[in-house]
């Protein structure tokens, strides 16, 4: 089973926790070509491009500015992301033989590097789904990367038995021809519901924060069928059987 999580916004270039071994990006020249074109904005453009204030729009600025430049530090993908679903991901405490298993069955999703194995050394930057840059003729970085990573995610769902659990936020569809992946593949999709009174409601923290802690669950403990999912536990979320159906597992925190 491939498990596949959303890149975070917040990313950092340093990081005490050391790995086995460290792969290159498979579309490390695409994700140069997008960083020469983002360094061509300005810090107003890019305010207005990313939706972020100045000091954000600063220092993505100057991380565009050195994105080529010999020196410039990176880190594996699983440590450089540091939002709330890689906080809990917490894979400071992981063993060589877990990062190596989480290598091949772990993939996160990147606006700027399309699709990324944890132990793919980044560079740090900030970019949306929705911005446009004019070389690819105008498009959204959605549909840049829709051609190029449809096949990649099939091929390693394939390579890791067939079985994609697909924890990425639902925008993150875009950057793959959807429909096709769940042709060719089997998709489990877990969502997590707070009950509030009598009703349940989605609160995006729980969510990130029980992506996070589903994904080292999986990979602590290898696991390869969904049906294995329904041992996971945290915070009071089971799963709710009742709920769940097709691709769809539901858990609630009661």
């Amino acid at each position: 089973m491939l498990s596949l999580l959303s890149c975070a916004k917040t990313m950092s270039d340093s990081s005490r926790t050391k790995v086995p071994f460290i792969t290159a990006p498979r579309f490390a020249d695409e994700a140069a070509g997008v960083a020469l074109q983002m360094s061509q904005f300005s810090v107003g453009e890019l305010e207005r491009l990313l939706r972020v204030n100045t000091k954000i729009a600063v220092e993505n600025y100057h991380r565009y500015q050195r994105f080529h430049a010999d020196g410039t530090p990176g880190l594996p993908a699983l440590l450089a992301y540091t939002g709330i679903v890689f906080k809990r991901l917490s894979p400071k405490d992981f063993s060589a033989e877990e990062f190596g298993y989480a290598q091949e069955h772990l993939r996160l999703t990147s606006f700027c590097y399309g699709l990324l194995r944890p132990l793919d050394v980044i560079r740090p930057y900030r970019l949306e789904g929705d911005v446009k840059l004019p070389e690819p003729g105008d498009q959204t970085m959605f549909a840049y990367w829709q051609t190029k990573l449809t096949d990649a995610l099939i091929a390693d769902v394939e390579a890791a038995g067939g079985i994609l659990c697909n924890l990425a936020s639902d925008e993150m569809k875009s950057l793959f021809d959807w429909r096709r992946v769940e042709r060719e593949v089997r998709v489990v999709t877990p969502e997590f519901h707070v009950w509030k009174g009598d009703k349940l409601t989605t609160v995006v923290v729980y969510t990130k924060m029980a992506r996070g802690e589903m994904v080292r669950f999986i990979l602590k403990n290898r696991v390869e069928r969904p049906e294995e999912l329904t041992h996971f536990r945290w915070e009071g979320f089971e799963l709710d059987a009742s709920r769940s159906e097709g691709g769809k597992l539901v858990f609630t925190n009661r």
